[in-house]
């Protein structure tokens, strides 16, 4: 079988196979070009042998001239004269041939030797050329691809987008230096046939004319010789209307390479990257890859090739994809990127990176690739939490961990994505098929709630809920969240309303699942109520996040199916106070109910090297108690010491290490450290032995203490008494025999020898 056809759509493409063909000529007009040498060194050598025999040749013809031939008689007979004579005669043939032979040796140099060197010099050598041309634009751009597209796309817009158009330069210049290469090497191929052809055919022109002797084989050879002047003049006529053509279908494909597209078996074929993971901590590679796939059978090959170790061809992989979707770019670093999931490999998948965003999306087009989930409040919604809910309730209500534990996130993304589509929803059976996990179901249904537009309890109202979170007694929070959930949309109410239900039943099997209502509000507090931006102050109200979702938890009956009481305040309703100055607490009658130690144990932790935590996922399992519960229980072993009735807590510094030690460890930052920094909300005072820490409700203490220290405190804010056993003061005033109230955010103190109640908030201690 002869050389392929090079296509100039192939260009494009580049693949192993072009390449393979492009070799193929090469090598060919690499044969030629021996051919031609050798050819040439042998016409050299038989100049050199034509001009010792045409020697050789005159001395016979003069040893033959001199010769003759004596008879015995006085007379010659006409057979002597005729014998004698013919001598003579072949001397002057041989001399008159001679003088042919000359003309013959310098007619092979003109017509044989000369046009073979200057083909072998001009033609062959300009491939040659073009050759290294073409080898070194390969290597530059796809070293420069290469560069290019381990660019972060965390880099800004304007820099990637110089970067986008410096490679698709070089690119087209890449495509425009290999169209013009693949036609320098057909355009050779054909010319060699009559470039080194007809050479030869003068070379034998001039032979036969010099044989006057081969007559009969000159003869003989007419026919053919004129045979062969016929198909060199034919060829070249050829040659010279199909070159028109030729470069008329390469002028159509460079303006328009896809409309020129060779039409093949293959859905889609072109290269990309695959990401290869090693193992830890070695990380991963991208290997170059030219894949296949073939939409009838989802039959993908892949065959790694790398362009600049000379084209070395790798095994081939194949396999039958199962599955394709998009990667966004907040999940990897690298741009243009998708996974692919075969069939013998389930939920390991592979991860491909095209050369573009519209390379991507023609694979994603032939691979049938899903796009990102897009999560709405709509009838699809409800039924994917519906069916979540059902398929946990039935499958998994007791497994441990529940909603602690995280599926694989492929698998997480698949599911999600059937569910999401109303073609294939009503398909997913959760409740009876092995092939979904309990932790795959409850991770779709949370990745299902974190890609809403905007949380389930919105961001309007997520201030709102965070005040009650803060302060109040339990039956104030109660109230609040109830009166809050009802201004939620009537869709998000629904929602909530179905999710709460269920996580209550979920909390009742907490024996077994070890998930109460504290450890489901640490997972759902930040599904639920993620705030509008990130930051250091969203990051402290995480606590009070898991609180509201704990309310809502542990009082559902009565939130949803109940209104809440008309003439209950806004949360935000505060007493007057002065410009600038923070909100007076509100006294009520009554001893404060005792609360556990869950809010603290969110926010404490000490970097000690000595602790010995095991890891744990999204909330520690040990915490029983919830954050709203009205139960004494504390969260922790022991109580921190130092913990008293009031709306703040005092601790011994030395008392605060050996507690902390003991206490379960979590992924927040250190709560010394944090103490130590300078607030108005911290104050610090040195007794005799050790520091004491008093932390203001304003960042979180929700317990009532009462002081066994007598403080100094100076006023910051002015304060204009509202009842009789409250003390009036200007900004400034020294506050003697400072103690904490029964009082929920009140002091007791004496000011010009009157004793009375003080605003907590409105002090600094001295």
């Amino acid at each position: 079988m002869g050389l392929q056809p090079l296509e100039f759509s192939d260009c494009y493409l580049d693949s192993p196979w072009f390449r393979e063909r492009v070799r193929a000529h090469e090598a060919e007009l690499e044969k030629t070009n021996k051919f031609i040498k050798e050819l040439l060194k042998d016409g050299k050598n038989l100049i050199a042998a034509t001009k010792n025999l045409s020697a050789a040749q005159k001395k016979f013809a003069h040893s033959l001239r001199d010769f003759k031939f004596e008879f015995i008689g006085d007379a010659e007979t006409d057979d002597e004269r005729y014998i004698d004579a013919s001598l003579h005669e072949f001397s002057n043939f041989l001399k008159n041939l001679e003088e042919q032979r000359e003309i013959l040796a310098l007619s092979i140099t003109e017509t044989l030797i000369k046009p073979l060197e200057r083909f072998r010099k001009e033609q062959l050598g300009a491939v040659k050329e073009e050759k290294k041309k073409f080898d070194k634009e390969t290597e530059k751009n796809y070293s420069l691809l290469e560069k290019h597209l381990n660019l972060s796309a965390k880099k800004k817009e304007l820099q990637l987008q110089e970067a986008d158009n410096q490679v698709e330069q070089n690119r087209k210049h890449f495509y425009e230096l290999s169209l013009e290469y693949v036609c320098k090497l057909q355009e050779i191929q054909e010319r060699k046939k009559f470039e080194c052809v007809e050479p030869v055919l003068s070379f034998f022109q001039g032979l036969f004319t010099f044989y006057h002797q081969g007559y009969e084989l000159a003869k003989d050879f007419n026919h053919y010789k004129m045979a062969l002047q016929i198909n060199i003049q034919n060829t070249r006529n050829r040659f010279e209307g199909t070159r028109s053509e030729v470069e008329e279908l390469m002028n159509k494909i460079r303006r328009n390479p896809q409309e020129h597209k060779r039409a093949n078996h293959f859905s889609m074929e072109g290269y990309l990257y695959v990401q290869e993971k090693r193992p830890a901590p070695f990380g991963s590679s991208w290997v170059k890859h030219y894949c296949t796939y073939r939409k009838e059978t989802k039959q993908f090959t892949m065959i790694p090739f790398e362009h600049r170790s000379g084209g070395k061809v790798g095994d081939e992989e194949l396999f039958v994809l199962t599955y394709c979707t998009k990667r966004n770019i907040d999940t990897t670093d690298r741009r243009f990127c998708f996974d692919l999931e075969a069939s013998d490999r389930p939920g390991v998948p592979v991860t491909m990176q095209a050369f573009s965003e519209e390379d991507r999306k023609l694979w994603m087009e032939a691979l049938d690739g899903k796009e990102a989930v897009s999560a709405q409040l709509d009838k699809i919604g409800f039924t994917v939490i519906k069916k979540c809910i059902s398929a946990v309730e039935t499958r998994g209500i007791n497994d441990q961990g529940l909603y602690r534990v995280v599926g694989v996130s492929s698998k997480v993304q698949r599911l999600l994505s059937l569910l999401m589509d109303a073609k294939t929803c009503n398909e997913v059976d959760l409740e009876n098929s092995v092939d979904w996990e309990v932790k795959t179901i409850t991770s779709a249904m949370k990745q299902y709630l974190r890609s809403l537009p905007e949380p389930l309890m919105t961001y309007e109202l997520h201030g709102e809920f965070i005040i009650p979170a803060k302060s109040g007694s339990p039956e104030s929070r109660v109230n609040a969240v109830h009166f809050l959930v009802h201004k939620l949309p009537e869709k998000n109410k629904e929602m909530l309303e179905i999710l709460v239900k269920h996580l209550a039943n979920v909390s009742k099997h907490a024996k077994r699942n070890l998930m109460t209502v504290a450890n489901l509000g640490v997972v759902f507090g930040p599904t639920l109520m993620r705030p509008q931006e990130e930051t250091v102050a969203a990051i402290m109200d995480l606590k009070f996040q898991n609180i509201v979702v704990e309310i809502l938890i542990e009082n559902h009956e009565k939130i949803f199916k109940t209104l809440p009481d008309a003439t209950f305040p806004e949360p935000i309703s505060m007493s007057v106070s002065p410009p600038n100055a923070p909100p007076r607490q509100s006294r009520r009658q009554g001893q404060r109910i005792k609360r556990p130690l869950a809010v603290y144990n969110l926010c404490l932790e000490l970097d000690d090297a000595d602790s010995h935590s095991s890891p744990r996922e999204d909330t520690p399992t040990g915490s029983t108690d919830s954050l709203s519960s009205q139960s004494p229980t504390p969260a922790f072993s022991s109580s921190p010491p130092g913990l008293l009735d009031g709306n703040d807590f005092i601790m011994d510094s030395r008392d605060l290490a050996s507690w902390t030690s003991n206490a379960p460890s979590h992924s927040h930052p250190s709560m010394v450290s944090w103490m130590n920094t300078p607030s108005p909300n911290l104050a610090t005072t040195n007794t005799a032995s050790s520091t004491l820490f008093f932390l203001n409700p304003a960042v979180g203490s929700d317990r009532a203490v009462e002081s066994v220290a007598h403080l100094k405190a100076r006023a910051v804010y002015p304060c204009e008494a509202e009842h009789s056993s409250e003390l009036s003061f200007q900004i400034g005033a020294i506050f003697e025999d400072v103690q904490f109230s029964r009082e929920p955010g009140w002091l007791e103190g004496t000011l010009n020898g009157k004793r009375g109640l003080i605003p907590q908030n409105y002090v600094q201690f001295l």
